[in-house]
């Protein structure tokens, strides 16, 4: 499934749409609508598909862009033809400059970043070098750019599948001249991703960072400029050999930070700040393009060394969310769809209603592994304190340690392609494999909020 461009040569749909189409009139004609009183004349301008589709957008002659609402007496009429608008993106003299890293932007879908047009109001992909760093011209006082493409999806559409590409195109740039790779993806599924490369890229000796954008170019408040910055800063200066994610770390232009692949959560819709560390803390962060990190366990990088991929993943492997009262036959449900693994997302310390423990016997009965993790985001399962966690394992429950519950489900997609056997399963599940697993509890890492009250 391809990845649509956010702005079409039109972008418009139902009755703007079909308005239009009586005047034959195109993006970059010039047009007069009239109505509500009012007459306006202007050249007709792309928009976003995803706006409120009541309205069109027009260039007036003052060189200002206007939302003029479309009601059932609107009319349109077709002034004079025209040519949708272009950027034409700067010729630049790209030479690589020896001093600087070699960093390769890998494209996982839609645009790695986006230039405005501010004379016709247009957002433009940037997927050359050239357009990289005509849309982020510090860029070029960081590294050699290079960008490549590995697929081109939502991210709500990643796969296993494109995993292995995205990790393949990773292999090839890292075994080649890059210093580091940044890896350009939509923000809904990048932890999903953040954590499969984790286990899936072997010898790293090279950093690898995920970055996205909360708010898209077009918009004063974008996040996307600065994030491509920390990113790009932190795959050719620092010396994290780890795959990790590197986005706004507060609400105001401030800083990035620095997270581990395996610990990292997107927790909000739409703030800024929405990527966390969970359970443990960042392992840095980046203000400007001045790196501050925060601990010594991360991987280092070395000056030599050869990346693989081991894609191997189970695909049928389901994450169900426990809740009261739920029925064995969900889990009978898991089985007979072929599934050979299951992550539950219990309550509290780990537990399960008792009438879903039929089905978890049936499920280990027949050699399917069950791993037990976390509804609380802080914390981590013991399955001892309590009856019924102790139950559980008796059952054959695995103990997920404080794995995020998609970590785990990852995970597990890896592990059921080596592992022999359920004993195998658990030892490997249970084994800190790419820091998904904090060793030990820490009482620091909890974010309780604080709220103002104001009269």
């Amino acid at each position: 499934m391809h990845y649509p461009k956010l702005m079409t040569m039109s972008g418009y749909r139902d009755r703007v749409q079909r308005l239009l189409k009586a005047a034959s009139a195109n993006v970059g004609d010039r047009i007069k609508v009239e109505g509500a009183g009012r007459t306006y004349e202007g050249v007709l301008m792309p928009r976003t598909e995803l706006g409120d589709p009541n309205h069109l957008v027009l260039k007036l002659q003052s060189g200002y862009n206007l939302g003029v609402k479309i009601g059932t007496s609107t009319k349109i009429k077709l002034l004079e033809k025209g040519k949708p608008p272009k950027l034409s993106v700067p010729k630049l003299e790209l030479k690589p400059d020896p001093s600087k890293p070699n960093v390769t932007i890998i494209g996982t879908g839609g645009t790695i970043a986006s230039r405005v047009d501010y004379r016709t109001g247009a957002v433009f992909p940037a997927f050359t070098p050239e357009e990289i760093y005509s849309a982020v011209p510090e860029l070029a006082e960081i590294a050699n750019i290079k960008v490549v493409e590995a697929c081109n999806v939502f991210s709500e559409h990643m796969t296993p599948e494109l995993w292995v590409k995205v990790g393949k195109a990773i292999v090839k740039e890292l075994n080649s001249a890059a210093s580091g790779v940044v890896i350009a993806h939509g923000t809904d599924t990048l932890g999903y991703t953040a954590a499969a490369l984790s286990f899936m890229l072997k010898g790293l000796h090279r950093p690898v960072v995920l970055v996205g954008s909360q708010r898209s170019s077009d918009r004063p408040s974008s996040d996307s400029a600065m994030n491509l910055i920390g990113a790009v800063t932190v795959a050719g200066t620092s010396d994290i050999a780890e795959v990790c994610v590197v986005m706004h770390g507060s609400m105001d232009d401030e800083f990035c930070l620095i997270h581990r692949g395996t610990k990292v959560r997107k927790c909000h819709t739409s703030r800024r700040d929405t990527f966390m560390s969970i359970n443990d803390i960042p392992i840095g962060m980046v203000r400007g393009r001045e790196l501050r990190l925060f601990r010594g366990d991360y991987k280092h990088a070395k000056p030599k060394g050869r990346v693989t991929v081991d894609e191997k993943f189970e695909p049928k492997v389901a994450l169900l969310k426990v809740t009261p009262g739920v029925p064995s036959s969900i889990i009978d449900s898991v089985l007979k769809a072929g599934n050979k693994g299951i992550v539950l997302e219990g309550t509290g310390l780990g537990h399960v209603p008792e009438p879903l423990f039929p089905g978890i016997k049936r499920a280990v009965a027949k050699g399917v592994p069950v791993i037990m993790t976390s509804q609380c985001l802080w914390g981590r399962i013991d399955m001892k304190v309590y009856s019924t966690g102790r139950d559980l394992l008796q059952l054959g429950v695995i103990p997920g340690e404080d794995m995020l519950p998609e970590v785990a489900w990852v995970k597990l997609m890896w592990v059921l392609r080596h592992a022999k056997n359920l004993k195998e399963v658990s030892k490997l599940m249970q084994c800190n494999l790419s820091g998904e697993i904090t060793p030990r509890t820490r009482p620091d890492v909890f974010l309780k909020p604080v709220f103002t009250l104001t009269p």
